[in-house]
């Protein structure tokens, strides 16, 4: 089976949600972005977003946290079904990542693919590149990050 016959395109499938913790937060900027409005809540009031907010790369690594998991029980629950599931790859790349909002400590995000296209790669016949938009709402059903990437897969 392939992305785009078990997918309709254009309809989004939420993938999971993951609650951002001020541990969580100070953590990952710790490593990977140690900007004071990460990594300190109290200089965080003063600072641009008014509080302790998580890095733009977290909420982006929150989304891959989700699909991995998501796409383990697809596969599972489409090879229960006797389906083959698509043998999908890793990607090449994304495009316009947009942070849209702040992920403040206490904020749960859920995470969403959506699948805009597919084609076949004239060069590499039996490979596919599907185009997504990833996508992750706040609890207020805000937006707060959204990249469209591509998937390879193999047929």
């Amino acid at each position: 089976m392939r992305m785009a016959e078990l997918y309709p395109f254009n309809e989004t499938v939420e993938i999971g949600s993951l609650a951002f913790t001020a541990e969580d937060i100070v953590r990952f900027a710790k490593d990977f972005d140690p900007q004071p409005f990460h990594l300190d809540a109290e200089l965080a009031k003063n600072a641009l977003f008014g509080g302790l907010c998580a890095s733009g790369w977290h909420s982006a690594a929150g989304w891959m946290k989700c699909f991995v998991p998501f796409w383990i029980r697809e596969s599972k629950r489409l090879a229960k079904e006797g389906i083959v599931p698509p043998n999908l790859g890793p990607s090449p790349g994304f495009t316009k990542l947009s942070w849209l909002k702040p992920v403040f400590a206490d904020d749960t995000i859920t995470y969403s693919v959506t699948l805009l296209a597919s084609r076949e790669l004239a060069s590499r016949p039996g490979r596919l590149v599907n185009s997504i938009l990833c996508a992750g709402r706040n609890q207020n059903g805000e937006p707060v990050i959204r990249f469209e990437s591509t998937v390879l897969e193999f047929v």
